[in-house]
């Protein structure tokens, strides 16, 4: 059985909840890195990688998301990875993905949802009124950041918040909830199973 400790993380951009993640593991060591993923080869997440010697693996989409997933389940299968672990990856996981690492892909989402799947969640929050806005880590399952919840931070939206202002806040809340879903992940599963 592949060992659940195992964890590789999928980013696009800047990476800061890899860094969160990488960060507390190398504190508190529950789960183990084996590799960083990315569409992006000029992600500056990747950066970060490098600098902490963990492998990558770059993912080519211009050959169609199909040849990418492809790569992508032969590196987790060889690897042995049990999470997947998406921190600011921009691309749509396949339904057929999806089901085959079923419970074993998480997402971490600037929202609380099921309030503002997609994207520009800061902006819509503060024209909808909302007086709470915040972040949810999830399983990814078929549908679009519609999976089930495991974990929500919120935080107060101020009436001088702007978009910019409150991602601030909001990111600062995903890089302490996702280290705490992952450290406690398998509980976190069996609760939401059991609801």
């Amino acid at each position: 059985m592949t060992d659940k400790t195992r964890v590789m993380i999928l980013l696009s951009g800047r990476g800061s909840n890899f860094i969160a993640l990488a960060d507390d593991m190398a504190v508190n060591p529950h789960h183990q890195i084996i590799a960083v993923a990315s569409d992006n080869p000029k992600a500056t997440g990747l950066d970060y990688a490098r600098k902490k010697n963990i492998p990558l693996l770059l993912l080519d989409y211009n050959a169609g998301r199909a040849a990418a997933e492809k790569t992508l389940q032969e590196f987790i299968a060889r690897e042995q990875i049990y999470y997947i672990l998406l921190a600011g990856f921009m691309k749509i996981l396949s339904p057929d993905f999806a089901r085959q690492f079923k419970n074993r892909i998480l997402n971490i989402h600037p929202s609380l949802l099921p309030k503002y799947p997609g994207l520009d969640t800061h902006q819509r929050a503060i024209a909808a009124g909302d007086k709470e806005h915040g972040c949810s880590v999830h399983i990814v399952d078929e549908t679009l950041d519609g999976g089930p919840l495991l974990a929500q931070r919120a935080v107060r939206v101020l009436p001088n918040d702007t978009a910019g202002s409150l991602a601030d806040k909001v990111l600062a809340l995903e890089h302490e909830l996702y280290p705490f879903v992952l450290q406690n992940i398998e509980s976190l599963i069996k609760q939401e199973h059991e609801q």
